[in-house]
């Protein structure tokens, strides 16, 4: 057998996704070839902790509506010189293990999908899968992917930024109309987001957003059909969009919120989307020139909405997008023809090409 990829699988982390990147890790984890990789997997507690663990890949799954969770044990771990993992027992005993290859953070939102742990790992000189500390950190703020993505030419909805203290002027909510959509500007899985119908309903909105973030943003809702891409960079640099794939939320559910996410059978997906050739080129060129406008690396899942004229909107991009079981990211690539293991072994060979 050839020799095996060391992999450092990073998973869980502070954020309010937490739960979701456990469930990545899981099917990342399923999906990486034995005879390829020796994978070391580091969760990361929600309070911070970093932890050696051995895990079942079934064991990092969404159970009767029950969010699976990395938990204390024994076996505390830090990334620390170059490419070395160093564990540190109860006893506080450093014991050093083989040195990884690349590490693999399938970590969403604050502290993981920001910038913060790709700085570490640069500082540490340690390949690693997705983008760089300014993508990653752009992208994780909707207002700066917004400014880069409108200077790159791309249309964005209409919307507000709010810092805490400060209140949205009725011009302002004029403009913007009704509905309303008030979210953290540096959150995703669509936590902390309410869809506003009523400007009685707007402080208690706020209030919720505020929870997350100290900046948050108003947009105007969009009335379109939701659709997402896949973008893909290989080991030579070479940059390529997926089909586009269109969530159809079932008619008892108002919006996409968390819930109709993850725990509630709340959407069928059309893979690949129902569009005409010239939007789906257009939706594959913008996700293209999205990934780009951030200088993102490796993957980028892009949001979009379609108009009924065939305008294509960009709501957001992902970093990080998710890997669970019924991710769009490897859903739309396995239909373009990249299976989720192929999908893997191209993001680690690209990593290791140093294009993070």
């Amino acid at each position: 057998m050839a020799e095996r990829i060391r992999v450092a699988l990073v998973y869980g982390g502070r954020s309010t996704e937490h739960a979701i990147s456990v469930v990545s890790a899981g099917s990342v984890l399923a999906a990486m070839d034995p005879e390829k990789y020796d994978v070391v997997t580091i969760g990361i507690t929600r309070t911070g902790a970093w932890l050696r663990t051995d895990v079942d890949p079934k064991e990092l799954r969404i159970s009767e509506r029950q969010l699976p969770e990395v938990t204390a044990a024994e076996g505390e771990i830090a990334i620390g010189r170059r490419g070395a993992v160093a564990v540190f027992d109860s006893r506080s005993a450093v014991a050093a293990l083989d040195s990884v290859d690349v590490v693999f953070p399938v970590l969403h939102g604050a502290y993981g999908e920001d910038g913060t742990l790709q700085g570490m790992l640069e500082m540490a000189g340690i390949p690693y899968v997705g983008s760089g500390v300014l993508a990653s950190a752009a992208g994780m703020d909707k207002v700066f992917t917004k400014t880069a993505l409108k200077a790159a030419g791309l249309e964005v909805g209409d919307y507000l930024v709010l810092r805490a203290g400060q209140q949205p002027l009725t011009a302002d909510l004029e403009r913007l109309g009704l509905p309303l959509f008030v979210k953290p500007a540096r959150a995703g899985s669509s936590v902390g987001i309410s869809k506003v119908r009523g400007h009685d309903q707007l402080a208690e909105a706020l209030e919720r957003a505020f929870e997350h973030d100290s900046k948050i943003l108003i947009e105007a809702a969009v009335a379109g059909r939701e659709v997402e891409c896949g973008v893909l960079q290989d080991a030579d640099g070479a940059v390529s969009a997926s089909l586009p794939a269109e969530i159809r939320l079932h008619p008892d559910f108002d919006w996409y919120d968390f819930e109709a996410k993850y725990l509630d059978d709340a959407c069928d997906f059309d893979i690949p989307a129902q569009l005409g050739e010239k939007v789906v080129a257009e939706i594959q060129r913008s996700a293209i020139t999205a990934f780009e406008a951030l200088e993102c690396a490796g993957l980028a899942r892009v949001d979009f909405f379609v108009t009924a004229d065939g305008t294509v909107i960009v709501n957001e991009i992902n970093t990080m997008p998710g890997f669970t079981p019924i991710s769009m990211y490897p859903r739309m690539w396995a239909e373009t023809g990249v299976p989720y293991p192929e999908l893997i072994d191209r993001l680690i060979a690209t990593a290791l090409a140093g294009h993070s």
